[in-house]
Order: structure tokens, then C-alpha cells, then sequence
């Protein structure tokens, strides 16, 4: 059985404008939120095997709230730069590539492709999975190159906004 969590960076800063977008760093709000959902899925669910984020600043930020929450060296995130402006194929690609030996993966990422990649797992559509969201997404696959949208299912969102 294999776990993916999907998680959207926290809310990225927009007042410098001689950043690249891949540059924008988390503001006040995201600073608060990062580590407020960290704590919130780690007191839900299992400690995740590997980290994977975006090398964006605003995702890679929000994953090292993350891998601090669950005590992972913030140096074990692998930053795979497909995940960045990623078509919801891309994103496959790089789930069907995962390790074997990972059984829980976290991917910290972008919309709008983590809403797109989220609706081919649910029935209820997802309009947009707000900043600092979370989707979990469990899977019977035997193999992360075996993980599609017959085999695995959304079995939770969360989001700081959202009561649990």
C-alpha cells in the first residue's frame, strides 16, 4: 500500500517584484500556516518516508516547516524541479518514480496542477486546494509506477482554514 500526501505551498509573498516567481518567498500568513499544518497532519497521519518539493522558495519553505514537524533533516528533501509549473502528467511522472522502498510520500508543489492532480482521484471535485493545503491520497498499488486513478483514492483535505 502506498500514501502520497499533496501539499500547495503556503501563501508566498507578492510585494517584491523584482522576484522571479520562483523566487516569492512564504509572508506572514504562510509563516503562520506552514507549520500550524505541519503539526496538524502530524498528529493525523503516519511520519512520511520521503520528502519531495518544488525548488521554488514558497514550496521548499513550506516542506522545511514540514520535515522540521516530522524531526527529517530539512538536507533529505529532494527538490525535483519537474514539480514546478508541472502539467498533472508531469506530476505523474514523478510519483511513478518514486523509490520502491517509499511507502508514505509527501509532495510539495503548485497549483493549479495539485487541484487538477487531486480531481483524478476523487468523485467530488476539488475547485481549488487553497494555499498550505493538504490531500491524502491512499493507494492499494503495489509499486508507485502502478499508482493511477483505478487503485487509489482521496481519503482526506485539509486546509488551515478547514475545522478538522
Amino acid at each position: 500500500m502506498k500514501t502520497l500526501f499533496l501539499v500547495r505551498h503556503a501563501k508566498s509573498c507578492w510585494s517584491d517584484p523584482v522576484l522571479t516567481d520562483a523566487e516569492r518567498p512564504l509572508n506572514k500568513r504562510g509563516k503562520h500556516d506552514a507549520p500550524l499544518m505541519a503539526n496538524k497532519v502530524k498528529k493525523l497521519f503516519i511520519k512520511p518516508d520521503l520528502l519531495v518539493s518544488s525548488p521554488a522558495k514558497r514550496a521548499l519553505t513550506t516542506a522545511h516547516y514540514f520535515a522540521e514537524a516530522f524531526e527529517i533533516k530539512k538536507s533529505n528533501i529532494a527538490i525535483v524541479k519537474e514539480i514546478y509549473e508541472a502539467l498533472p502528467d508531469n506530476l505523474l511522472n514523478v510519483i511513478h518514480g518514486l523509490p520502491h522502498e517509499v511507502n508514505t510520500a509527501m509532495l510539495f508543489g503548485h497549483n493549479p496542477s495539485f487541484t487538477m492532480i487531486t480531481n483524478r482521484f476523487t468523485d467530488t471535485i476539488l475547485d481549488n486546494l487553497p494555499t498550505c493545503g493538504v490531500v491524502k491520497i491512499e493507494s492499494t498499488a503495489a509499486s508507485w509506477a502502478e499508482f493511477n486513478d483505478s487503485n487509489s483514492k482521496v481519503t482526506a483535505i485539509l486546509y488551515p482554514k478547514k475545522d478538522l
